[in-house]
């Protein structure tokens, strides 16, 4: 399901224009990714050309001598496109360093999986990376025709895909018709298109599974360690709400009912007095401890799910916040609370420093991963050592083996990203 909620509602107008806006960015996305890709690509096919001729002169001798660089050329290529997919997507965990001699190689796994890479990179995800750079092209070429056709020469052909004169002015706009084609194919195509450019690389080019497992236990170790620190901090925070509010709150309750029970014979107006201000401080206590248990689960997370839960917030939000989530199914309860209060923190910051007018909050589940965004159009340059509260929620996501990132240049926008497993 699909859904958006703006604080305050902008109306069916300005859904639509959101989704629309979406739509671009996603296209536009998946165009810088397949044309990323087509560098590529082409390295990927002059290294294939390389390859073919190193076998080919193996058979006198003289490819052996070649083989040691070509290995080390295609494991660098192969680490470039690891570095690439990281950049527009979850980061290839690269495996241990292949050998470049020969014979080990030939038995090496990663090499072999590296070069069906290679293969498939230099075909699929060239051609791929072409499409992706020739559609805009041509959307521009076909859509601006009209403007230059005049100066044009009376043979010319008047479309990108070859075919066609243009005689008319009628003409000259239905070539601009072809560029509307190619827009809404690029807006509909081309993230599918990136997707399919970039499966090999993750399938292949990721650490399989006689990878030396150290990195990953170090990386537990300090999951575990950094959700032992959260647990303590959320304890301390706990107890310091109970022991600084309600128990005070309470104390004073016990006192003035004492005081007032003395005084009830002798000044029964002065006890009905003190009884108001012990009911009063009863309820504070009362609303104090309410506050506390939210904090430790939200009941609207159970009631209304992570949906209604940031709803909720984004209308309580002192800016302006437009929600957009996209959840088909539940996350774990404790994932889903770690979302709510990262999203809370953050919109509490964004009220108290950023000066934003609009906040964005963004979320997505794919592929058994909770992704979230939070973005501001405000100043700009939170510093997570200045007392923002980045680094309690670093350590909440770091508890669910999670990752957060911090976008925030001087001058804005900001924008906080985190991921998290949604089956922890």
């Amino acid at each position: 399901m699909t859904t958006r909620q703006d604080a305050p509602p902008a109306g069916e107008g300005a859904g639509l224009k959101d989704g629309v806006l979406q739509t671009m960015q996603r296209a536009g996305a998946g165009i810088a990714q397949l044309t990323s890709g087509l560098s590529t690509g082409l390295l990927a096919l002059l290294l294939v050309l390389w390859v073919a001729v190193t076998a080919v002169t193996s058979l006198v001798g003289i490819g052996l001598l070649m083989a040691p660089s070509v290995l080390r050329a295609l494991h660098a290529l192969a680490g470039r496109e690891r570095a690439r997919l990281g950049r527009w997507g979850e980061e290839v965990i690269a495996p241990d360093p292949p050998p470049t001699e020969l014979r080990a190689a030939l038995a090496d796994p990663t090499t072999r999986r590296e070069l069906r890479w290679l293969v498939r990179h230099a075909t699929l995800g060239l051609l791929l990376g072409l499409i992706g750079a020739l559609l805009p092209a041509a959307a521009v070429r076909d859509l601006t025709f009209p403007l230059y056709w005049p100066l044009a020469p009376e043979d010319a052909t008047a479309t990108s895909i070859g075919l066609g004169t243009a005689h008319s002015w009628p003409d000259a706009l239905s070539v601009s018709l072809l560029g509307v084609s190619w827009v809404l194919i690029s807006l509909g195509l081309t993230p599918g298109m990136a997707r399919v450019q970039a499966r090999p690389g993750r399938r292949l080019l990721v650490a399989g599974p006689e990878v030396d497992l150290s990195r990953r236990v170090a990386e537990l170790t300090a999951t575990w360690a950094a959700a032992l620190d959260a647990h303590a901090v959320e304890l301390r925070r706990i107890e310091r709400a109970l022991h600084d509010g309600t128990q005070n709150r309470i104390v004073s309750v016990t006192v003035l009912l004492g005081a007032a029970r003395r005084m009830l014979a002798r000044d029964p107006a002065g006890a009905e007095e003190l009884l108001e201000r012990a009911q009063s401080a009863a309820e504070q206590a009362l609303a104090e401890l309410r506050s506390v248990s939210r904090s430790i689960l939200p009941p609207v997370l159970d009631d209304r799910g992570l949906e209604g839960a940031l709803s909720a917030l984004a209308a309580n939000c002192a800016v302006p916040c437009r929600i957009d989530v996209d959840v088909p199914q539940r996350c774990a309860a404790s994932v889903e609370a770690t979302a709510y209060f990262v999203v809370a923190e953050a919109l509490t910051n964004i009220a108290k420093h950023s000066g934003a007018s609009l906040a964005t909050v963004t979320v997505r589940s794919a592929g058994g991963r909770l992704r979230l965004r939070v973005q501001d159009d405000g100043r700009g340059g939170a510093d997570e050592n200045g007392g923002s509260g980045l680094t309690g929620m670093r350590r909440r996501v770091a508890a669910h083996d999670g990752t957060l990132s911090l976008t925030s240049p001087p001058g804005g926008p900001t924008t906080l990203q985190v991921e998290l497993p949604c089956g922890s």
